[in-house]
């Protein structure tokens, strides 16, 4: 008996579901989560060649949706927050709504946290704010910029694409709605998804959606150095540039006036 297309969207689906999983649990540490999902890669994809009977490949589906809910509802990150007086580190874990809590008395009613000083105040405060995402980019615009050059740019194959056309909607008259001119691209081997119906042509929605699904792409492989990335940096140097000679045009102006006034 074949696979059904059901039973495929079923397995994407769920797919697709420990990928959003594993960026909640994993976010800040860059390394697991880019090893985490080549792992889960490979076993999808040996997953979907082994399978040859439908009760296997819903067990196959069973099991991603179980690691999405571990995911979830039982892993918790930790990050070293200082070392104590008598030497022992402190962490700060990092618990989520959805984290499940369990029978530990102590974590479901902590004791209360004394906040009558300033320095309480800001240690609970400290404690209580996101942790800071891992960056393995440069901060520096020239160093961002060189190291936006000298990245691995990446490139889309053909046999890498599953590409359809489904009917479009919205506004556009019969030219969209009934017409299959609604693009969608899934790049396989990264389980990245694009879909496009920007024009009338079918044509210029194919090429934009291979645009986006390059950007996308491009993102995922060169974090903090993609082209959107260094678009944002510019941004922000511009405005830093801004701000600096702002600065100096007001401490001239205060020295000009400081002088007029002894004068």
């Amino acid at each position: 008996m074949s696979i059904t297309p059901t039973l495929k969207a079923a397995a994407r689906a769920a797919y697709r579901d420990v990928w959003r999983a594993s960026t909640v649990t994993f976010r800040g540490d860059e390394t697991v989560l880019q090893a985490f999902r080549q792992k889960i890669r490979i076993d999808a994809t040996n997953a979907a060649r082994e399978a040859t009977t439908p009760e296997s490949y819903e067990q196959s589906t069973k099991l991603f949706r179980d690691i999405a809910v571990v995911l979830r509802h039982n892993i918790v990150q930790a990050s070293k927050v200082r070392q104590m007086e008598d030497g022992k580190d402190l962490y700060r874990v990092h618990m989520r709504s959805e984290t499940e809590l369990g029978d530990n008395y102590s974590i479901k009613n902590p004791a209360p946290v004394d906040t009558s000083s300033r320095s309480a105040r800001k240690r609970e405060k400290l404690d209580a704010a996101p942790p800071k995402e891992a960056s393995d980019f440069p901060v520096f615009y020239s160093a961002l910029k060189r190291a936006h050059k000298e990245r691995i740019v990446p490139e889309l194959r053909e046999e890498d694409l599953e590409e359809s056309f489904v009917r479009g909607s919205g506004p556009g008259g019969q030219s969209i709605n009934k017409t299959e001119n609604n693009v969608q691209l899934l790049h396989k081997p990264t389980g990245l998804r694009v879909a496009c119906q920007d024009t009338r042509s079918l044509s210029q929605n194919r090429s934009r959606a291979r645009k986006w699904l390059l950007e996308k792409l491009d993102r995922l492989m060169n974090p903090g150095m993609s082209k959107e990335d260094m678009k944002a940096a510019k941004q922000r140097e511009r405005e830093r540039r801004r701000r600096k000679k702002a600065k100096k045009r007001d401490q001239a102006r205060a020295a000009a006036k400081d002088k007029d006034v002894e004068d």
